[in-house]
C-alpha cells in the first residue's frame, strides 16, 4: 500500500505543484488589475461603479489584459515612431530621481536577459563552487569590463551560480577563464538538471549520465 501511495503521489504531485504555482501568479496579476479598477473608479463618473465591480469578479480577465497589453506595446513600438516614444519615455524615467536608478538598472538587466541579441545564459558551464573539489553548475553572462576588469588585471568571465530547487536566486560569480570548464549541454537542459537537484540527467534519461560519455569539450568561452 506504501508504494501504490508514493507512485499515486509522484503522479499528482508535479500537476498539483503547477496548478499551485499558476494560482499563485494569477493571483498577483488579478490584485495587480483589482488596483487598477479601484484607482479607475476615482476618476470615473458613478454610473459606471457597477460595471467596473462586475469585471472584478471575472476570472483571469486581468492575465487577458496584460497580455493583450504586452502585445499591442510590441507592435506599437516595432515601428519608427513607436520607437521614438520609447526612447523619449525611457529619457523622462532617466531624469526622475531615485526611479532613474530603480528604471535603468531594471531595463539593463531585462535587456540582456531577455533582447534576442543578448549574450545572457547562452552557456552552461562548471565551476568549482563553493570550495575547491565542490563542483556546481554556472552560466556565462559576460566578462567584467569598466574598473572591476582593470582590478581583475586577467581574463575573467562573469557567471550567475542558480540555487536548487528555485534557479531565480543564486550568486553572481567572477572566475578565471582557465577555471571554467565548458559544457555540451543546452542551457535549459542544464536548468532541469538544477532544478531537480541532479535527479533528471543531463541527457533528459534519470537512469543513464550522458556527460559522462562525452569527450572533454573545447573552450567556447573565447
Amino acid at each position: 500500500m506504501k508504494k501504490y501511495i508514493i507512485t499515486g503521489l509522484l503522479v499528482w504531485l508535479p500537476l498539483a505543484i503547477t496548478i499551485w504555482v499558476l494560482q499563485w501568479v494569477l493571483g498577483i496579476i488579478d490584485g495587480v488589475f483589482t488596483t487598477l479598477l479601484s484607482a479607475g473608479q476615482a476618476v470615473l463618473p458613478a454610473s459606471m461603479y457597477q460595471s467596473i465591480d462586475d469585471l472584478r469578479h471575472v476570472p483571469g480577465l486581468g492575465l487577458v489584459i496584460l497580455v493583450g497589453s504586452m502585445l499591442l506595446t510590441g507592435m506599437f513600438v516595432a515601428n519608427i515612431f513607436g520607437q521614438w516614444m520609447l526612447k523619449q519615455w525611457d529619457r523622462l524615467l532617466s531624469n526622475i530621481p531615485i526611479v532613474k536608478s530603480i528604471y535603468s538598472s531594471v531595463k539593463q538587466v531585462s535587456d540582456t536577459l531577455f533582447s534576442s541579441s543578448g549574450n545572457a545564459f547562452r552557456e552552461a558551464v562548471l565551476v568549482q563552487y563553493p570550495h575547491a573539489g565542490s563542483w556546481t553548475i554556472a552560466f556565462v553572462t559576460g566578462r567584467p569590463s569598466g574598473e572591476v576588469a582593470e582590478k581583475l588585471g586577467e581574463d575573467f568571465v562573469s557567471l550567475y551560480v542558480p540555487t536548487t530547487p528555485n534557479p531565480t536566486s543564486g550568486f553572481f560569480l567572477m572566475m578565471p577563464r582557465s577555471s571554467v570548464r565548458p559544457l555540451y549541454m543546452s542551457v535549459d537542459m542544464a536548468l532541469k538538471h538544477i532544478i531537480s537537484m541532479g535527479v533528471v540527467a543531463p541527457g533528459g534519461d534519470p537512469h543513464h549520465d550522458t556527460a559522462r560519455d562525452l569527450p572533454h569539450p573545447p573552450n567556447q568561452l573565447g
